[in-house]
């Protein structure tokens, strides 16, 4: 799974606060199947799905959206 981000200060926010949550991620270049206002995304795995939506609501963090790899591309989850 994939977050996408507006902005690099929320996508540095996200890292701090999904790290501390203890989600195992990893920073990524946003694919170009996204259109996103920031080159960073975030990815993490599917299994922890709950626990960075609720760590996102919580925390108000702005993103672009949850993206799921499908087999062209990416597809937009709802959130």
């Amino acid at each position: 799974m994939l977050i996408a981000f507006d902005s690099t200060q929320q996508a540095l926010r996200a890292e701090m606060l999904l790290e501390y949550a203890e989600v195992e991620i990893d920073i990524c270049p946003t694919p170009k199947e996204i259109t996103a206002g920031c080159a960073l995304s975030i990815h993490f795995p599917e299994e922890n799905l709950n626990m960075v939506k609720e760590v996102i609501e919580q925390e108000h963090v702005e993103i672009r959206g949850i993206f799921k790899p499908v087999q062209i591309g990416y597809e937009q989850i709802e959130i």
